[in-house]
Parts: C-alpha cells; sequence; structure tokens
C-alpha cells in the first residue's frame, strides 16, 4: 500500500467510498514518518499541550489567555502528515481535486478507556444535504489489535441528513449491518466520509499498552465550512507559514472556505465531533 496506487485500485476505493463510505488503507504510512510521529503523540499528550489546545476550544469567544502555545501541525511530523502527499492524492481520487484542510487532532489512549457513542462528524449546521464530501483520515500510527478499542462503521450510512447524534442513544451496541476494524498493522488509514456513522467500542478483553491515532480532515471546496476551533486561522496561518502544502496545493489552508467560528450547544463542536471523548471535551479519541 506504501507504493504508487494504481489507477484501478483508485477506482475500486472510490467506488467503495462512494457506496460504504469509508476505505481502509493498511500499512499507509511510511515507517520514517512513524517513527517521528510517535514521540510526537506522547510530547504532545505528557507535556499538557493537549489539554491546553482543549481547554482553548471551550470558549465561545476570545481565548482567556490568548492563543495556545502550540498547535499540532507545529510538531514536524505531525505537519508532515497533515499534507502527506500520497494522502492528499487519494483523497483528490475520493472527494475532487481542490479541498481544503479542516483540522488535526491527535492522542494516545491507554487500555480499557470508554468508548465513544454512534455519530458522525459532517460539519453542517444545520444538517441538509451531502451535495460536498468531507472526509476522515483516520491514521492508526501503532495499529489495531483486538485488545485495543475497535472502531465500528456503518456501510452506507453517509447518505442519511440527519444531526451528527441520531443515533446516541444507541451507545456503543452492535447495529445490523455494521463493520468493525480491529485489526490492522501499524501506519494503517482509514478514510471515512465524514458524515458515515460510526463508534468506538471498548475492547472486550483490553490489554496494556497504549492505543495512538491521529485525526485529519478535509473538506471539498465549493462551500463555506464551520470550523471546530476557534483558534482555527491560526491553525491555517502556521500551515501556510511553515509551507507545509510545498507549493503544489493551493487550496489546502486558505481561509477563505470557512464561515466564521459559532459556539454550539457543548460537545457539539471541536473535539467532541470527533471520536474525541465519550463525555465532554477532555475525553480521548477514536
Amino acid at each position: 500500500m506504501r507504493a504508487q496506487i494504481s489507477m484501478d485500485l483508485e477506482n475500486d476505493l472510490l467506488e467503495k467510498f462512494r457506496t460504504d463510505g469509508y476505505v481502509v488503507l493498511p500499512g499507509f504510512l511510511p515507517p520514517d514518518l512513524l517513527a517521528r510521529l510517535r514521540p510526537e503523540v506522547d510530547h504532545w499528550v505528557d507535556s499538557g499541550l493537549r489539554r491546553r489546545s482543549i481547554d482553548a476550544c471551550r470558549y465561545p469567544g476570545p481565548v482567556p489567555g490568548g492563543l495556545p502555545p502550540f498547535v499540532e501541525i507545529e510538531l514536524p511530523a505531525h505537519g508532515e502528515l497533515a499534507a502527506h502527499p500520497p494522502l492528499l492524492r487519494v483523497l483528490c481520487h475520493l472527494i475532487g481535486p481542490d479541498f481544503v484542510f479542516h483540522h488535526l487532532h491527535s492522542d494516545r489512549r491507554g487500555a480499557a478507556a470508554p468508548g465513544k457513542a454512534w455519530h458522525h462528524d459532517y460539519e453542517q449546521h444545520p444538517q441538509r444535504d451531502r451535495r460536498l464530501p468531507m472526509a476522515h483520515a483516520l491514521h492508526y500510527i501503532g495499529g489495531l489489535d483486538p485488545s485495543m478499542d475497535p472502531l465500528a462503521v456503518l456501510p452506507g450510512s453517509h447518505r442519511e441528513v440527519v444531526g451528527k447524534t441520531a443515533r446516541a442513544h444507541l451507545g456503543t451496541g452492535e447495529l445490523p449491518g455494521e463493520v468493525v476494524i480491529d485489526d490492522l498493522p501499524p501506519g494503517s488509514t482509514v478514510l471515512l466520509h465524514s458524515a458515515l456513522f460510526h463508534a468506538r467500542r471498548a475492547a472486550p478483553e483490553p490489554a496494556g499498552g497504549f492505543r495512538y491515532m491521529i485525526d485529519g480532515s478535509y473538506c471539498r471546496t465549493g462551500a463555506k465550512w464551520p470550523p471546530v476551533k476557534p483558534y482555527w486561522r491560526h491553525v491555517l496561518a502556521t500551515a501556510r507559514r511553515l509551507g507545509l502544502d510545498r507549493g503544489e496545493w493551493p487550496e489546502l489552508f486558505n481561509e477563505a472556505h470557512f464561515t466564521e467560528y459559532e459556539s454550539t450547544e457543548y460537545g457539539s463542536t471541536g473535539y467532541e465531533s470527533t471520536e474525541y471523548g465519550a463525555t465532554g471535551h477532555g475525553g480521548q479519541p477514536r
């Protein structure tokens, strides 16, 4: 999978993405990038930077104390991952040639952490159509095995036009037609249509060790998308300053594709709109 993806395989991925709402790319990320990502995730969590970035998303107005001192894409390997050329090429085929970076979240989970109820992450207020695709790239840095919390997806549910929490009352329970993803090699990526319902289910027999996951999101241009962080302009400006698009993707970090940030009911924007938590902004990722 790390080799150049053929046109035939791209067409197969596109058909699956359109029909089922997700594709799995086993071992997609190269070993040298993985080796640099893991310690960055550890630093992000252990230094308290992740906590500070979440706290900065709690407020509807100016962030108390100013902007976070650091954002994820300033970590060198994280910035590289956000604009990883093979990833962008696949996204170009799946969601269209012009798209904009939406966010990057990074975390690790310990064993026996709580799950995350069924939800989707399509950013539209109110939910009214699925005209333009939005995609989430879930990068499992250390892979997945049955001792870790699996990802459950509901194929085809991305075509429904319903709220993010329309199935939340079902918790993480099994649903007819679901697919459980619980066995992936290190560096695997799962690409979801952001409107696809999915859940993080607690492992039945959790073991020791950490579950590393970095979540990047991208939106097809053609409409203004709601941002999920009050400091979204700072994130995009940082990406432009660092030249993360390598001069090849002019729309990738363009502010013009977003509305103003609006804080809605607690838990419906920011980190809670992803796999980042079962209850509140202090939770953990998928």
